[in-house]
């Protein structure tokens, strides 16, 4: 079974609930857009009541006692998300990706092939068999220690930050089956 998301960060926060929502006002609940943080998970969250939250706020949505968060009503679209969401979502991406560089530094040090002619490496936006063969030739010499240590070592490699921010954001709409981050 796939581990839950412990935390989030809120990507939208709605007070009044879904402008679409056709109910009378008394019936609307608030709820809140948020993403995992681990994998990226998109999710929409109800927090308890009286309780207001902010873009880009760290929330506990995992078990036992939740100290903002009523309940998770579950996964949903990127297509689902607000204006305001979606103009969030690469900013917290982008956060998330440099809090965690090591565990992303980790797939450039570890990543393995797919089949016998697609390596996880060529997943990445702008990457092709050119950079991910100077890549593994570069990590057997040594393991690369930061995005910095692998822009130095790799040449003509397009910003591996970004590479992997547009992957996730790839994996996030669904545009390709391998799931490398969000899993």
């Amino acid at each position: 079974m796939a581990s839950k998301e412990e935390t989030a960060v809120v990507l939208d926060f709605l007070p009044h609930g879904y402008p679409f929502d056709t109910r009378p006002m008394h019936r609307k609940t608030p709820v809140a857009q948020a993403m995992g943080k681990t994998k990226f998970t998109l999710l929409e969250v109800i927090p308890k009541k009286g309780i207001s939250l902010q873009p880009n706020e760290e929330i506990y949505i995992g078990e036992g006692k939740r100290e903002k968060i009523h309940h998770v009503v579950g996964r949903i679209p990127l297509t689902k998300l607000t204006q305001t969401a979606k103009g969030e979502l690469e900013f917290i991406i982008k956060k998330l990706v440099n809090a965690n560089e090591k565990k992303f530094l980790d797939f450039f040090n570890k990543a393995g092939p797919i089949s016998t002619r697609r390596h996880q490496i060529e997943l990445l936006p702008g990457i092709g068999k050119k950079h991910m063969w100077e890549i593994l030739e570069k990590r057997d010499e040594k393991e690369f220690e930061s995005f910095e240590d692998l822009k130095a070592r790799v040449k003509l490699i397009p910003d591996p930050e970004k590479s992997v921010i547009k992957r996730i954001l790839m994996e996030i709409s669904e545009e390709d089956k391998y799931k490398i981050f969000t899993g």
